[in-house]
C-alpha cells in the first residue's frame, strides 16, 4: 500500500521577533510553508487515490485484443493464478501434537483414537487396540434396564399374552383386576415396557400397558410410585346401520360379496331369505336385494358390523319380501315368523334343473320315478341340512352315490344325493342350515348337482309343494313395535358399498 513521506512544515518552538517590519516577513513567511504543505498533502492524496481506482488495475481481456497493453494485462492475470496455485501447494495440514517420544509403531497404534484420521484418511484400516492385560472379565452380561415389547392377544386371551411376554402372575392378577369387565378380543395389539429387576431370578415389573380394551374404550397401564393405576381414553363410537341394496345378477351370493358385505351377515341372509323365498324357481338378473345390518365407527376409522337387522328381496312383478329382527327372531313385514319347517333350498342360490315326477333317466335311457329334484350348482358347493334332526343314514347309496338322510320327526325325513363328500355320521345331531356334505357327481349322475328328497309318513313327497303350518307370529303391543321398529328401518339412507369391517361377529 502506498504510503505517502510526511514532513511537517514546522516543529519545536518558534521565536517571535520584537514588532516592526521584520514581524511581517516572518508572517508572510508562515504563511506561504502553509500553502506549500496544503499543496503536498492535495498531491499526496490525488496520488494515493490513482493507485487505488480500478482504472490503475484494469484486467479486462476483452477489449484491444493483442495490443501491448493486452498483452500486460494478460500476463498480470496468469502471474496471479500461478502465484495463488504455488501458494496452496506450499500449504500443509495441521498435524495433531504427539506426546514426546512416541514410535512410529505406537503411532499407528494411537491413530485409530485420534481425530486426525477424519480429515487425513486412515492408513491401515486398523480399529481401537486394548490391551487385554486392563480387561477384567464380566460375572454376566448386564441387563437392559427396560425392555419394550408388543403382544397381539390370542384366543387364550389377555393374561396369557401378558404371561408369554415375561409379565409376573401378579402384575397380570393385578391388570385383571383395573380392566374390570374389560375383556379385549383376541388380535388386539397390546404396547408394554418392563422395568429393573434386581436379580435374574424374579420376573421384570410392569412399568407401563397400552391397549384397545374395547371397541369404544382405550386404557394406559402406568407404575406410579410402585402401584399400577389405569387411565381410561374413551372413543367416540357412530352406531348408525348400515343399509346396502343392489342387483342380484346372476348370482345372490356373488352380489352379496361384491358389495362388501361380511360373510357371516350375507349366510344369515341368504339363509333367513330361504325359508320365504323360492330360490327353487330362481331369481331374475333385474331383481334386487336390500339388507340393513349393525354397523359402528369408531372416530380411529376401525369399523364393526353385527347382526342382521333387516332384508328383503323385491322380485318383478311381485310384492316385495321382507324380514326383520325382533328380540332375537326374524319376521315377516306382516309379523309372521320366518321359520315354517324346512328350508326350501339346501344350496345357497342354487336353481331347480328336475322337478318331481315320471322323467326320463338320462343315464338308464328309460323313463321312471323321480322321487325328488334336481339343484344345478358347482362340484364342492356345500350342502345345508333342509331341518334339524338326526342323521339316520350317511354312506354309498347305490344310484344314489354318497347320500345322506336326516329324520326330522317320526313322520318327516329329507335325503341327499350324489355328493362329492359327507361331512356327518349317523346318529349325529345335527341343526338347521347346518352343513352337511357338498355338492358332487357321484353315483348314476352326468354331472355335479344335488338330488334332493322329502319324505313323509314313508313315502316321497314334493318337497315344491309342500306346505308347512307353524311358526310364530307377532300381535298386539309386539307388532306395532315390531312394525315401528320396519319402518325406521326403511327410512335409513343406502350406501352403494359395506366399507372394510375391523371385526364382524354374527351374534
Amino acid at each position: 500500500m502506498y504510503q505517502p513521506e510526511y514532513q511537517p512544515a514546522f516543529g519545536g518552538s518558534v521565536a517571535l521577533p520584537a514588532p516592526g517590519r521584520p514581524l511581517r516577513r516572518v508572517a508572510d513567511g508562515v504563511a506561504r510553508a502553509l500553502a506549500d504543505e496544503r499543496q503536498r498533502l492535495a498531491d499526496d492524496l490525488a496520488a494515493l487515490h490513482r493507485a487505488t481506482t480500478v482504472g490503475d488495475v484494469d484486467l479486462d481481456l476483452g477489449t484491444a485484443i493483442f495490443t501491448r497493453r493486452w498483452w500486460m494485462k494478460a500476463g498480470a492475470c496468469a502471474g496471479l493464478v500461478l502465484g495463488a496455485g504455488w501458494a496452496a501447494l506450499q500449504v500443509q495440514p495441521i498435524l495433531p501434537l504427539l506426546p514426546p517420544g512416541f514410535t512410529p509403531v505406537q503411532l499407528e497404534d494411537a491413530r485409530p483414537h485420534m481425530i486426525a484420521p477424519l480429515a487425513l484418511g486412515g492408513r491401515t484400516g486398523a480399529g481401537p487396540r486394548v490391551n487385554a492385560r486392563l480387561l477384567r472379565p464380566l460375572a454376566e452380561p448386564p441387563e437392559r434396564p427396560r425392555v419394550e415389547r408388543s403382544v397381539t392377544i390370542g384366543s387364550r386371551g389377555l393374561a396369557a399374552a401378558l404371561r408369554n411376554a415375561g409379565v409376573s402372575s401378579g402384575d397380570v392378577a393385578e391388570v385383571t383386576d383395573l380392566l374390570g369387565s374389560a375383556r379385549p378380543g383376541g388380535g388386539v395389539r397390546a404396547e408394554l415396557v418392563l422395568g429393573r429387576r434386581e436379580t435374574k431370578t424374579v420376573p421384570r415389573p410392569l412399568e407401563s400397558l397400552n391397549l384397545r380394551a374395547a371397541f369404544d374404550l382405550r386404557v394406559e397401564i402406568s407404575r406410579v410410585e410402585g402401584a399400577l393405576t389405569i387411565k381410561r381414553i374413551p372413543i367416540k363410537v357412530d352406531s348408525t346401520p348400515l343399509r346396502l341394496s343392489g342387483p342380484v345378477g346372476s348370482s345372490l351370493n356373488r352380489a352379496l360379496r361384491s358389495a362388501g358385505i361380511p360373510a357371516a351377515q350375507a349366510g344369515e341372509f341368504v339363509r333367513q331369505m330361504r325359508h320365504v323365498v323360492d330360490f327353487q324357481r330362481g331369481l331374475g338378473k333385474s331383481d334386487r336385494y336390500d339388507i340393513i345390518i349393525e354397523q359402528d365407527r369408531a372416530e380411529t376409522g376401525e369399523v364393526r358390523h353385527g347382526k342382521l337387522l333387516f332384508g328383503a328381496i323385491m322380485r318383478k312383478g311381485k310384492t316385495p319380501v321382507e324380514i326383520g329382527l325382533f328380540k332375537g327372531e326374524y319376521y315377516l313385514g306382516s309379523g309372521e315368523g320366518v321359520k315354517k319347517g324346512l328350508m326350501k333350498t339346501p344350496v345357497d342360490g342354487a336353481r331347480m334343473s328336475s322337478g318331481f315326477g315320471m322323467r326320463f333317466h338320462p343315464v338308464l335311457g328309460f323313463s321312471r320315478m323321480h322321487k325328488g329334484v334336481d339343484f344345478g350348482a358347482a362340484s364342492g358347493e356345500p350342502i345345508m341340512a333342509a331341518g334339524g334332526g338326526t342323521v339316520s343314514f350317511a354312506g354309498w347309496h347305490g344310484g344314489h352315490g354318497r347320500y345322506v338322510m336326516i329324520r326330522h320327526n317320526k313322520e318327516l325325513a329329507t335325503a341327499y344325493a350324489h355328493m362329492s363328500r359327507i361331512a356327518v355320521k349317523p346318529g349325529q345331531s345335527v341343526r338347521q342350515g347346518q352343513v352337511i356334505g357338498n355338492v358332487g357327481s357321484s353315483g348314476l349322475s352326468t354331472g355335479p348337482h344335488l338330488h334332493y328328497e322329502v319324505w313323509l309318513r314313508g313315502k316321497a313327497v314334493n318337497p315344491v309343494s309342500l306346505r308347512f303350518i307353524g311358526g310364530a307370529e307377532l300381535s298386539g303391543r309386539a307388532l306395532n313395535e315390531f312394525q315401528r321398529q320396519m319402518n325406521r328401518w326403511r327410512a335409513l339412507p343406502t350406501l352403494g358399498s359395506a366399507p372394510k369391517s375391523a371385526s364382524s361377529t354374527g351374534d
